[in-house]
C-alpha cells in the first residue's frame, strides 16, 4: 500500500467525512475519493458505506483500522525522531496558554513529545490576561497557545486549531439568569466586565465589545486582570462576562449561571510566536499541538452513546 493511500484511510476512518479528510490532508474531495477507491481495489472489498448522509466504516474497514493504525503511528513516531535527531532538537521550550482549555491541550502535547523527541523539554505557563502578547515578544515564551484573533505585526499564527462556542456569565439573580439561552443583542441590557491592561483596540472589541450587532451600545463593567476576579465581580452582580464555552466546566461556582448563545461567532485558539523564530523544536511542537487538537475536535463531534 501507498502511504498517501493508507494516511487518506485513516483519516477518513477517523473524521467519516470527505470534505474535512480533504482539508486535513489539504487535498480536493475527489483525489480522498480516489485513494479509497484505489485502496479499496487494492484490498477487493468495500471499506467504507457511503450514503448521501453519512460515511460508515464497513466491518472489513474496522478491523484494516485496528490492524493498521499502530504500525502507522510507530512509523510516524520513527520518522518524526529521526528528523529531530537531524535537526539537533534537544532544548527547552517555554509554551505560554491562555486559559485551562489550551492548558490542557498544550499539557498533552507536551507529554506526546516526551515520547517523540526525549531531547525536547516543554515548559508551560499561563499567559497573563492583561499582557496577551508581551512574555512572547519578550522572549519569556517562545510561542503561545491563545484565542485568536492575532493582528500583530512582529508576531505569526498558524491556522485555528479548535473553537468552541461563547456563553454568557451572569449573577443567578440577573434577570437574564431565567433564560435558557442569550443573543448578541441582549448584551445591550447587561454591563460587560473589560480587561484592564495595554490591550490592542481589535483584541478588546473582539472579546468585550462595545456595540450589539444591531449598534445598541454595551455598557461597561470593572476592568479585572483574573478569571476568579471576574467570576467573583458576577456573582455579585457587578457585571457580566462574555468568556468561552470552557468556562462551564472549569469554573462551576454557586452564584453564576452560563447562558449559551444562540448567535455568537466561536471563539478559535491557535499558536502564535514572533515571526522570523521559527525553530525545529517549535515546529514539533505545533506539530503535536495539531493532534491533541484534531483529536479533542473529533471527540466533541462523536454521539453520545446511549444510556
Amino acid at each position: 500500500m501507498e502511504r498517501d493511500e493508507i494516511e487518506c484511510f485513516l483519516l477518513l476512518a477517523d473524521e467519516l467525512h470527505f470534505g474535512r479528510t480533504a482539508d486535513r490532508m489539504r487535498l480536493s474531495r475527489a483525489r480522498v475519493s480516489q485513494l479509497v477507491q484505489r485502496l479499496e481495489r487494492r484490498v477487493g472489498a468495500p471499506l467504507f458505506v457511503r450514503t448521501s448522509r453519512r460515511v460508515a466504516l464497513t466491518s472489513l474497514g474496522r478491523q484494516l483500522r485496528a490492524d493498521l493504525e499502530p504500525h502507522h503511528r510507530a512509523m510516524e513516531a520513527a520518522l518524526t525522531r529521526a528528523v529531530a535527531t537531524a535537526r539537533g532538537i534537544d532544548t527547552v521550550l517555554h509554551v505560554g496558554f491562555s486559559n485551562p482549555l489550551t492548558g490542557e491541550i498544550a499539557l498533552k502535547a507536551a507529554e506526546a513529545l516526551r515520547v517523540s523527541h526525549p531531547g525536547l523539554a516543554v515548559e508551560i505557563c499561563e499567559v497573563p490576561m492583561s499582557d496577551p502578547f508581551g512574555q512572547l515578544r519578550s522572549g519569556a515564551f517562545d510561542v503561545q497557545l491563545q484565542e485568536y484573533p492575532v493582528r500583530e505585526d512582529d508576531l505569526s499564527g498558524g491556522p485555528a486549531l479548535i473553537a468552541e462556542a461563547r456563553v454568557l456569565a451572569v449573577s443567578s439573580e440577573h434577570p437574564l439568569a431565567a433564560r435558557e439561552s442569550v443573543s448578541m443583542e441582549d448584551l445591550a441590557g447587561v454591563p460587560l466586565l473589560t480587561i484592564e491592561g495595554e490591550l490592542p483596540d481589535y483584541w478588546l472589541e473582539h472579546h468585550v465589545p462595545t456595540h450589539t450587532p444591531g449598534g445598541r451600545p454595551i455598557g461597561r463593567g470593572p476592568a479585572v486582570t483574573q478569571m476568579q476576579e471576574a467570576l467573583t465581580l458576577v456573582a455579585g452582580g457587578r457585571g457580566a462576562l462574555l468568556t468561552a464555552a470552557h468556562t462551564t466546566t472549569y469554573y462551576t461556582r454557586p452564584g453564576i449561571v452560563y447562558l449559551p448563545f444562540v448567535d455568537a461567532e466561536p471563539v478559535g485558539y491557535g499558536l502564535v510566536w514572533r515571526s522570523g523564530d521559527g525553530t525545529g523544536a517549535l515546529e514539533a511542537f505545533a506539530g503535536a499541538t495539531r493532534e491533541v487538537a484534531g483529536k479533542a475536535a473529533q471527540a466533541d463531534r462523536q454521539p453520545a452513546l446511549p444510556a
